[in-house]
């Protein structure tokens, strides 16, 4: 092609041998004179095709591989790769295309959490900073008594159940939106039981725990020493079953109870069995994995991890960090050696009997759908007056305070203003 119509030249002059070679490997178009700028242009263009040509022979070396050419439409108007940071990937074959297009894209392929540690609260919004701590004296030694509330409003007595304390076992549910508003309509005594607050000392080994008969008495002191004339008992597990107690003892100063988990018989062979070695490995050997994995089945049920395992995981770390194990065990043993409550329903019509009387004011009797307390729940509503007893069971849940505190407490306000507590 003639120069004049922009055909091509060689750099390096002459017809044949190196400069043949020159020729075939570098030419460049002639269109006539240019400008400074345009040579500048140029220039840098024949520095950027050396490069590649560079990064050519480094790919292709030796090896046999396919050459990787950048053609004139993989060029950019001023001669620089359009893919220069990332080139294009090889051609694949039919089967590997397939099975990159069946394999699935995950976006989070670059990011590593290295530094993420899990921790733990300590307090989820806990009760302890808005309460006045109490000691009071009874026949069977001092007991914590946390008091939260306004003491002229109408009294809520709550009992925490085995292995928990006022504050674990309250803080989360009396925190709730629709509880902090029931507060400010009652105040809440929070009973602990003996030595089951959180660096409680040792009990000595010749202290004798009290039963839990002497347990529901010690109520009588509190209500002495806060001046209390009626309360609204709310227990949980081995709590619900001191209320209960009480409530029988003394049905003129119980205006209604919430017992949650609650079982009106005495323990059985295979629960004893159980609490007996759970207690023998508490004083010997502390909080145990067995001692452990049976407590989250006495709150939860079967298989809480797959439900809430931050939940499963904070109430781990409260069992192994914050109960006294020697004091667990004495209040395990006292709740294995419990009595049967001897309570029966009277037949419509039929006198009441002295020896099998029942609870006289109502009862909200509650379990969760996955709490391996059902049958003791249903058996403890089969034995109490059915106009005054209402029996609730929430699903999806196990532990009820934690797993569904909505639930329980709107049943629970529900339950009070039906009672004439009409302001809550």
């Amino acid at each position: 092609m003639p120069q004049s119509d922009g055909g091509y030249v060689s750099l390096g002059g002459g017809g044949g041998g190196l400069n043949s070679a020159i020729y075939n490997s570098t030419t460049e178009p002639q269109s006539g004179p240019k400008t400074v700028m345009e040579t500048v242009k140029r220039v840098i263009g024949t520095a950027i095709g050396a490069q590649d040509k560079h990064a050519l022979l480094e790919r292709s070396g030796g090896g046999g591989a396919q050459p990787y050419i950048v053609s004139a439409r993989d060029r950019d108007k001023t001669g620089k790769a359009a893919n220069a940071r990332m080139p294009s990937a090889p051609a694949h074959t039919a089967e590997e295309a397939r099975l990159l297009g069946a394999m699935p894209v995950d976006p989070m392929d670059d990011i590593e959490l290295r530094s993420v540690q899990l921790q733990y609260p300590n307090q989820r919004g806990s009760i302890v900073g808005s309460c006045d701590l109490r000691r009071v004296p009874t026949d069977k030694g001092d007991l914590l008594v946390a008091v939260q509330g306004d003491t002229t409003k109408p009294a809520i007595v709550t009992y925490h159940d085995l292995g928990l304390n006022y504050a674990s076992s309250f803080a989360g549910f009396f925190n709730f939106p629709t509880m902090r508003s029931l507060l400010d309509n009652f105040c809440v005594y929070h009973v602990n039981a003996p030595g089951q607050e959180e660096g409680a000392p040792t009990f000595p080994e010749d202290y004798v725990y009290p039963t839990f008969d002497e347990l529901a008495s010690q109520l009588l002191f509190v209500m002495t020493h806060f001046n209390l004339k009626s309360i609204i008992g709310f227990g949980v597990g081995a709590g619900a079953n001191i209320l209960a107690r009480f409530a029988l003892a003394n049905p003129d100063k119980v205006g209604a109870l919430c017992l949650i988990n609650c079982s009106s018989t005495a323990a059985g062979w295979i629960e004893w069995g159980y609490q007996l070695l759970n207690t023998r490995n508490l004083r010997t050997k502390g909080m145990t994995q067995g001692v452990l994995d049976y407590l989250m089945w006495h709150h939860f049920g079967r298989n809480p991890e797959e439900r809430n395992l931050d939940l499963v995981q904070l109430y781990k770390s409260n069992f192994e960090r914050s109960i006294n194990p020697v004091n667990l065990a004495m209040l395990i043993d006292a709740y294995i050696k419990r009595t049967d409550l001897n309570i029966a329903r009277t037949p419509s019509g039929s006198p009441q009997t002295v020896a099998a009387p029942s609870l006289k004011m109502p009862v909200l009797n509650i379990t969760g759908a996955l709490s391996p307390h059902i049958d003791d729940t249903v058996t403890f509503n089969g034995r109490l007056i059915p106009e005054k007893t209402n029996w609730m069971k929430i699903s999806d849940c196990g532990l009820v305070l934690e797993e569904q505190p909505g639930k329980l407490a709107e049943a629970f306000r529900l339950f009070l203003q039906g009672e004439g507590y009409g302001k809550c």
